[in-house]
């Protein structure tokens, strides 16, 4: 182990929001900036403006001696962006921090949204993981979200990214969409395996009450799937990919053996990272922090020397993202490490509140070597806690809303 605890030691993660898009999908409330079907790359001065301000910004971070393990394009739709813009913002990204030479650098991709002389010039800068944004395998379910691109252009996707090589590419599924049926998701989830994808994550519709569908639709209510039958999505997927050789390693998430996101993993081991860009999470010194929402606002905050006055966190609250965060992985939350970070007087409280789900079978204990620990009376202060795959990732909201009410 590090001699700094995880989330002291200094971001070795860069998470580079992209905030444009051709049109705003009708489940998304992310920050984004919509340039419509013609814009792209250094054709456009708003794009241009953009990567330079980005780019002040990473320039204003204070330099650290630890080089990033992983960066990560997200968006909006960082394949909006030309090579030369990612290469320009991954220098500037080496030459503050440094970028370690086995890094992972993802980036977000839309199907229909890059030519192959693009993908190798994000290729040649660095980029080595591909997320691909394809959401559903039926035209008229990607008409209904709003999606700018057709299962036609998926496939045509997916080909250029063989021809190019790029070693590692992850597709994006989401399930209980309106109108959708088991019987769809069940041919998304085959139709994504035939592509041999080294990543699939499989997220769950999320209505938010600023979006489109959030405005339009209710809760449980038709069109959309009741709660059976997005439970019995979530089943599914478990079950299918995990018999095509993906390992279901994260609530939402899927990775054939050596191909788990570093980047993500991070995130969910409450590590530090560096975010950047309009609307961006980072987490540094304890302190949480996220960049104005809009680009004006943001550009605003720039050029005012991008001043962070956030208070750290509390030792509660760095707890419960512990816990929330962790129990997200299969492989849960390392005792000992909770115990090294937090003392042993949080494990009675802690198992009061999961004992009830121990008993269930939604919640279960391992050792130091991974045994299934049966028959406790309380919580080891060894080994692990995580949820059970599926039913506990499914019903985690209530699992962690007791673990919240406890502390």
């Amino acid at each position: 182990m590090s001699s700094h605890p995880q989330h002291l030691s200094p971001p070795s993660a860069a998470y580079i929001h992209i905030p444009f898009c051709r049109r705003r999908c009708y489940y998304c409330d992310f920050p984004v900036s919509i340039v419509g079907d013609r814009v792209m790359g250094e054709q456009s001065g708003t794009i241009v403006e953009y990567v330079a301000q980005l780019c002040q910004e990473i320039t204003t971070s204070s330099a650290s001696s630890t080089r990033l393990n992983t960066v990560f394009f997200g968006g909006g739709t960082p394949s909006l962006l030309a090579a030369n813009q990612v290469k320009e913002i991954l220098a500037t990204l080496n030459r503050q921090f440094g970028i370690a030479s086995n890094a992972e650098i993802s980036m977000e991709i839309d199907p229909g949204t890059f030519s192959l002389e693009q993908l190798q010039g994000y290729a040649q800068a660095g980029v080595n993981r591909i997320s691909f944004g394809v959401q559903a395998f039926q035209d008229d379910l990607l008409k209904r979200c709003g999606r700018s691109h057709n299962v036609a252009d998926i496939f045509a996707s997916v080909e250029l990214i063989r021809q190019v090589g790029i070693p590692n590419f992850s597709l994006d599924l989401i399930s209980g969409l309106p109108y959708q049926t088991l019987q769809q998701w069940q041919y998304s989830l085959e139709t994504a395996i035939s592509l041999a994808p080294q990543h699939i994550s499989c997220y769950d519709l999320v209505l938010e009450s600023v979006t489109a569908f959030g405005k339009q639709y209710q809760p449980g209510e038709t069109p959309l799937p009741d709660d059976e039958t997005t439970a019995a999505m979530y089943r599914l997927a478990q079950q299918t990919l995990t018999q095509a050789g993906y390992q279901h390693y994260e609530i939402s998430n899927y990775a054939k053996p050596g191909y788990q996101c570093r980047h993500n993993r991070v995130y969910w081991q409450n590590q530090s990272y560096y975010g950047f860009g309009m609307g961006a999470a980072s987490y540094t010194h304890r302190q949480r922090f996220t960049r104005p929402r809009t680009r004006q606002a943001y550009y605003d905050w720039v050029s005012q020397g991008c001043k962070i006055d956030e208070p750290p966190l509390s030792e509660t609250d760095r707890l419960l993202e512990t816990l929330m965060l962790g129990l997200r992985l299969a492989e849960g939350v390392d005792l000992a490490n909770l115990t090294q970070q937090f003392g042993e007087a949080i494990l009675k409280p802690l198992w009061t509140c999961l004992q009830p789900y121990y008993h269930q079978g939604w919640v279960e204990a391992t050792s130091q070597t991974g045994e299934i620990l049966t028959h406790l009376n309380s919580i080891p202060l060894q080994g692990k806690i995580r949820l059970q795959d599926p039913q506990g990732f499914l019903f985690s909201n209530t699992i962690l809303a007791d673990i919240f009410n406890q502390f």
